[in-house]
């Protein structure tokens, strides 16, 4: 099920915009380890701006369950399925989409979408992991609300994390439990988040400058527990600076960052949800040396910042990358500057750009 597709070449001249909108996303997840059914109503509406052609969902690796539209379930004459999409040619102008789906972790070794590694389920999606989750317009110029609710064993995975804000939990007869979490800020869905796991909390809080509190969170694996200050400090100096130099407040009731061994990238910006690899976030003084401490307060600052340059403010498409990598890159240099030294860091970026651009712009990998 996850035999890498045939590469394909993508052009910015073919860039249209979306011939249909997601206005709001409600997905129930029924998580297990070796089959998940997810389940997603999704509220959409014509884009007026767009083409006018049928609607194209992407979707990989996926089995369908079910699709109704508006309450009523369709036959497999009314749409169409391939393995990267699902088209749906005739739709009102605005409508209801409920699609079940049933996915397997255990055996997404691509490591993209949901996936089950060690002890904890977790999530990658940017650039398009979503459509390994459920069928949707993955792509970064189709923002939504979204709502998830996640249902799992209590004893397996007491921790059930996602974006916003926690608003309901509860037991259930069966010894599974469920958490519903709510984003109020529409986000493309690369930056949808799911952790699952039994995992050491240490909590925080911060005073916005409106005088809001915002409790930080930080999970990691019980073994890392002791390593947890240096990140929740650097947190609040991020979420500080923004505050003081670009005028950015938080905008979430709560902030989290999993910091975990099994995470497959280095860091990951989704909304409220920060995922981390545990050596790019954590930290002992015993062990720890004074650039492994300064390098983890630019990591989680870069990742912070990216709630304003790159979450709230997208890209239009993957061609527009540098407008929130690179805009975030340079905000997360100017904060280690001002709370550092400015000269040392100032040799240090010319040092990387040396070392790592001018190689790769004098090599194969040279793009304009």
């Amino acid at each position: 099920m996850n035999a890498p597709a045939s590469p394909k070449t993508i052009r910015l001249a073919d860039y249209t915009v979306p011939s249909y909108l997601v206005d709001n996303v409600d997905l129930h997840f029924d998580l297990d380890a070796s089959t998940t059914r997810v389940t997603s109503i999704l509220n959409m509406r014509r884009n007026p701006k767009g083409p006018g052609e049928a609607c194209v969902l992407n979707g990989e690796h996926l089995e369908l369950i079910s699709i109704k539209l508006d309450g009523r379930t369709l036959t497999a004459a009314e749409f169409e399925r391939s393995n990267t999409q699902l088209v749906l040619p005739t739709l009102p102008e605005k409508f209801q989409l409920e699609i079940v789906t049933e996915i397997y972790p255990d055996q997404n070794t691509a490591l993209e979408g949901l996936y089950h590694s060690g002890a904890l389920v977790c999530t990658q999606c940017e650039a398009e992991g979503f459509r390994r989750i459920t069928y949707y317009p993955d792509r970064p110029d189709v923002m939504a609300v979204f709502t998830v609710t996640i249902t799992a064993d209590k004893q397996q995975w007491p921790i059930l994390l996602s974006n916003g804000n926690l608003e309901e939990q509860g037991e259930l007869a069966d010894g599974r439990h469920w958490v519903r979490w709510h984003d109020p800020h529409p986000k493309p869905c690369y930056l949808f988040a799911l952790v699952a796991g039994d995992l050491y909390m240490q909590q925080d809080s911060f005073t916005t400058l409106s005088g809001r509190d915002v409790t930080l969170q930080i999970y990691v694996d019980k073994e890392n527990h002791d390593k947890c200050d240096h990140a929740l400090v650097s947190l609040k100096q991020s979420m500080r600076w923004d505050e003081e130099t670009y005028g950015r407040e938080y905008d979430l009731d709560v902030f989290m960052i999993v910091a975990v061994n099994d995470f497959n990238m280095g860091a990951m910006e989704n909304k409220g949800l920060n995922i981390f690899n545990a050596a790019c976030v954590l930290a002992s003084p015993k062990t720890a040396t004074d650039n492994d401490f300064y390098t983890i307060q630019s990591i989680v600052g870069h990742e912070y910042f990216h709630n304003w340059s790159g979450n709230r403010v997208t890209c239009r498409d993957w061609f527009q990358l540098s407008l929130k990598e690179g805009f975030t890159v340079m905000r997360d240099q100017s904060f280690s500057a001002d709370l550092n030294s400015a000269a040392v860091q100032r040799i240090d970026d010319v040092d990387q750009l040396r070392s790592l651009q001018f190689a790769e712009d004098a090599g194969p990998m040279a793009h304009p």
